[in-house]
């Protein structure tokens, strides 16, 4: 049998190897070091909350981001931008100049003719911002609004668009900005998560939402987005089965958790430390979330000033004034879907739905935060992953990148 050559298997390792190895030796090193200041075996959710920064690198009031995703890409020409030229040459052939070598989704090869906006805008404010007439509410609140007219976006097709606003590239494991947020700042909240999303139901577009618009890629998965169910019980199975108190309960969570302690200093794995802190959220879940569902102090001026027809009806209104809760019991992200825009055809009655659906609701919202003192510290983002084309598209649009439109409030 050959004797062991301690200098011979050195001398054998590849760069490759090499450096595997290394990492995974200061990954287990800088862990342990991060464990041992946070307790891992016997870890502390609040502990577990705290983001990476001390401090922003610059002085910002902002605390949490509601961002009011028009899912589908909402057409900006009929809503924030006027063109009132692209209106005068309505029905004539779009120049080639302006679209050869472009990229266009389906509208390729085929005749293209400008299309002018279907509605009017006004000046609102004293600000003169121009709103769409069909957006009555936001432009009563037309002061409060900042118009950004100058996105672009390099992806033309729904879910790559989407994950590029979110995280800035296609390429899956990418964090999203919610995650990035947490991981900076940490969490506020220490009964709900730092992270929520909801997708408003009813009479909506069946376009999918992936859920990696909200994964937390390469971070630990203690920042990635909650998706809260918008109708019914917004957190499945949240109370105990029949004939387990809340005692009892207890117990068995502390069980676990010493269980997966020990493991936990065994292997040194982040993944572990995440789940003890979410069986810890998911028990104080038990009593947070159904004091976050009780409306019942929101007063009847309030609900019909979001427009809601029935609570908890999964409506974008309905998400809204959930959202507004959200913001109240600090949480960090709120992301709420509302899938209304992709009006390749019938824009004009889309439009006119789209905007009954979330026009009162926007407004409300934000109203409601200032009411409250929480505006100048939450920033709502409104906006789509892209825009629609100045071309026509039978009796829509199509899907352009080259410019669109979103606005941001508070902050």
């Amino acid at each position: 049998m050959k004797p062991y050559d301690p200098i011979a298997h050195a001398l054998s390792i590849n760069r490759r190897s090499f450096l595997t190895k290394s990492a995974y030796g200061l990954g287990s090193t800088a862990f342990a070091m991060l464990a041992a200041k946070a307790g891992v075996g016997g870890l502390q959710a609040a502990q577990f909350s705290k983001g990476v920064l001390q401090s922003p690198h610059s002085p910002v009031k902002a605390k949490r981001v509601i961002f009011l995703c028009m899912a589908g890409g909402p057409p900006h020409l009929e809503l924030f931008d006027n063109k009132p030229v692209l209106k005068a040459l309505h029905g004539q052939a779009f120049p080639e100049s302006f679209t050869k070598g472009k990229q266009i989704a389906q509208l390729q090869n085929a005749v293209l003719k400008a299309r002018g906006g279907s509605f009017e805008f006004k000046k609102w404010g004293k600000s003169g911002t121009e709103i769409t007439d069909i957006f009555p509410h936001l432009g009563s609140i037309a002061d409060e609004m900042c118009v950004v007219r100058s996105l672009k976006t390099e992806q033309i097709n729904h879910d790559t668009a989407h994950a590029f606003f979110n995280t800035g590239s296609i390429i899956k494991g990418r964090p999203c900005m919610g995650s990035w947020l947490l991981y900076g700042l940490g969490a506020e909240s220490e009964n709900l998560p730092g992270y929520i999303v909801l997708t408003s139901t009813g009479r909506t577009g069946q376009q999918p939402i992936s859920s990696r618009q909200w994964s937390s890629g390469v971070l630990p998965s203690k920042y990635q987005g909650i998706q809260f169910q918008s109708k019914g019980e917004a957190v499945h199975y949240i109370g105990n089965p029949d004939g387990v108190c809340q005692s009892t309960q207890r117990q068995v969570i502390d069980e676990i958790r010493r269980l997966n302690g020990q493991l936990a200093d065994e292997t040194v794995d982040p993944e572990i430390a995440t789940r003890i802190a979410q069986y810890e959220m998911a028990f104080k879940m038990q009593s947070s979330v159904p004091e976050l569902l009780d409306f019942k102090n929101e007063s009847a001026k309030t609900i019909e000033a979001y427009g809601i027809k029935e609570i908890g009806d999964g409506s974008f209104a309905s998400n809204c004034l959930m959202a507004r809760r959200l913001a109240e019991r600090g949480v960090r992200m709120i992301q709420l879907y509302h899938r209304a825009w992709d009006l390749h055809g019938n824009l004009d009655s889309g439009m006119k739905m789209g905007a009954e659906d979330v026009d009162k609701a926007t407004a409300a919202l934000i109203n409601d935060l200032k009411q409250r003192g929480l505006l100048d510290d939450t920033l709502i983002l409104w906006g789509g992953e892209f825009g629609r084309t100045p071309m026509g598209q039978g009796t829509g649009r199509d899907h352009h990148i080259a410019g669109y439109s979103v606005f941001l409030a508070g902050g």
